[in-house]
């Protein structure tokens, strides 16, 4: 896994705290007191203290953004409009670091399970191919197919499609 660039936006005292636990975070932290829409891509993720919440242009740049999203906060309401996950206050170091690395794992998982072919989506963990609100159920054998469909740009000869598709049945 790349080592996970995180940008943190908080009041001056919140990302004083961050400042301190640096040395034992297990990702890249940087520390902002403006947030930017466009130098947002660079970061995997963005860590936000409750109080950015009353800034006006911060929801707008939450909304467009599609870096995973990480509230730090005292409140009980969880605002899964435009987060993630939410971490209470006062925060644990160990909470964090196992949020940040849920937050990946989730990310790559899902990134991972669901295969984009034109305007369809091959979901692999529901085994289903879907195009707007429609949907098939698929079984494990045409998945495969259609993978070896999308991956090989040429025509391909039966036996190769019946040796690939052995190969995928031995290996599991």
């Amino acid at each position: 896994m790349h080592l996970v660039n995180v940008l943190s936006f908080g009041s001056k005292n919140f990302n004083t705290s961050l400042e301190e636990l640096k040395a034992h975070l297990v990702f890249k932290l940087t520390l902002v007191d403006r947030l930017k829409a466009e130098e947002l891509k660079s970061y995997d993720i963005l860590i936000l203290h409750q109080d950015c919440l009353k800034i006006d242009y911060v929801k707008k740049v939450l909304l467009e953004s599609q870096q995973i999203k990480i509230l730090v906060s005292n409140n009980t309401v969880k605002q899964k409009d435009y987060f993630n996950d939410v971490i209470s206050l006062p925060l644990k170091l160990s909470e964090l670091n196992r949020t940040i690395e849920n937050c990946i794992a989730k990310k790559s998982f899902s990134k991972n399970s669901s295969i984009f072919i034109k305007d369809y989506k091959l979901d692999k963990n529901e085994k289903k191919l879907v195009k707007d609100k429609n949907s098939i159920s698929l079984t494990e054998k045409e998945i495969q197919l259609l993978e070896l469909l999308l991956i090989n740009k040429k025509p391909i000869t039966k036996n190769k499609i019946l040796k690939e598709v052995w190969k995928y049945s031995t290996s599991a």
